[in-house]
């Protein structure tokens, strides 16, 4: 299953519903969401500075993780930044690959 890594930035309203909630209580909701779309958390971690959260998933799709992040930016209440985590066998099989490329002004 492709992994994501998901950091998330609360907005003050965000904020205020981890206080409420709780670590645990987003942790879960975060659960839940994965679940949802057929997936789940690997890692999920509360951090210092302009990221607040960081999260590994394993979900089954580029689609569901769009769906996933799409749903969660909509609530106003979290920016989501997404990264696309590859193996290093998936690295392999791209160093394997030829591309035809010509640089700008070449």
């Amino acid at each position: 299953m492709p992994k994501y890594l998901m950091k998330a930035s609360f907005t003050p309203e965000g904020i205020k519903g981890v206080l409420k909630d709780g670590g645990t209580g987003r942790r879960a909701a975060v659960d839940q969401s994965a679940a949802s779309v057929g997936g789940k958390v690997e890692s999920f971690y509360f951090a210092f500075g302009t990221t607040d959260t960081y999260t590994i998933l394993d979900l089954p799709s580029n689609a569901d993780m769009a769906a996933l992040a799409a749903t969660v930016a909509a609530t106003g209440a979290v920016k989501i930044e997404t990264v696309v985590l590859l193996t290093p066998k998936e690295i392999d099989e791209a160093s394997k690959k030829k591309v035809t490329y010509r640089p700008p002004g070449a």
